[in-house]
């Protein structure tokens, strides 16, 4: 059997991805709390952005973590398409459940609803990552800690939507986002503990890209794309202000009216 190295760059893979997580957590929870303080089409295109955040912080922090994956006796290659189609996977169902949290009339079962939708598509996400690794060898799985990593993302994902819907604070969804963070990058570690490679020696070419040629320039990109969100959405007031602004300028308006009148 191959020995299994899940940081072969130390201490930077598993710091780099958590950080990732946590900024994709805190930003789909911020903009879930957006979404349910607006109506309309602003609601759904703020719970859009939530998903999108929460689905590409995941997939970056998977991909991130597997930079520093390394199975001695083996070189290691991805699949493209199914690289892409776990990305895919990743957005689409955490966008049904975040939509389930977001327009559920009874909050306790759309609670339950998303963040069982949620959790199994992040483990979906995971295992589609891990069906696109290309090795010389077999690789199996422990099922007792497949079903252990099934279990953190379903929970960790209904924490994540529990905190969006009853935490406010921006202190209190920061610190809801590293507690997100530990418990999706738990999720992923304890479902590469479950994996062990029978490695069979050969000289054959692998099919697919290494993890540099295609998964690191992709995860910075999606990276750049959580950073650049998250300023936009610092930057963009929230309902509470921009209902402050609305009514000052009515009161400037009815202020005016009043001097042009007296005048």
């Amino acid at each position: 059997m191959g020995h299994l190295d899940h940081a072969t760059f130390g201490w930077l893979t598993p710091v780099l991805s958590y950080a990732m997580a946590c900024i994709g957590a805190a930003l789909g929870l911020r903009c879930t709390v957006r979404a349910l303080g607006a109506t309309g089409r602003s609601r759904r295109n703020w719970l859009v952005t939530a998903a999108s955040a929460i689905g590409t912080g995941i997939w970056t922090m998977h991909f991130v973590a597997m930079l520093g994956f390394g199975v001695s006796g083996t070189d290691i290659r991805y699949d493209v398409p199914l690289t892409v189609l776990s990305l895919l996977v990743a957005m689409v169902v955490v966008c049904a459940g975040v939509f389930a949290v977001g327009y559920g009339r009874d909050g306790t079962r759309a609670l339950l609803i998303g963040g069982l939708t949620t959790g199994l598509g992040v483990a979906s996400m995971h295992y589609l990552g891990m069906a696109a690794v290309r090795l010389h060898g077999d690789v199996t799985y422990d099922p007792m800690r497949v079903g252990l990593s099934v279990a953190i993302a379903v929970v960790a994902a209904t924490a994540a939507l529990w905190a969006a819907l009853n935490i406010k604070s921006p202190v209190a969804v920061t610190l809801a986002s590293l507690v997100m963070g530990a418990a999706v990058s738990s999720m992923h570690y304890t479902g590469m503990f479950a994996v062990h490679v029978e490695v069979t020696p050969s000289g054959e070419t692998l099919p697919g890209a290494t993890a540099m040629q295609f998964i690191f320039p992709l995860a910075v990109g999606l990276g750049s794309y959580l950073f650049l969100t998250s300023a936009f959405v610092a930057l963009s007031p929230t309902t509470g202000e921009r209902e402050a602004s609305a009514s000052a300028q009515q009161a400037d308006s009815a202020a005016g009216r009043q001097q042009a009148r007296t005048a």
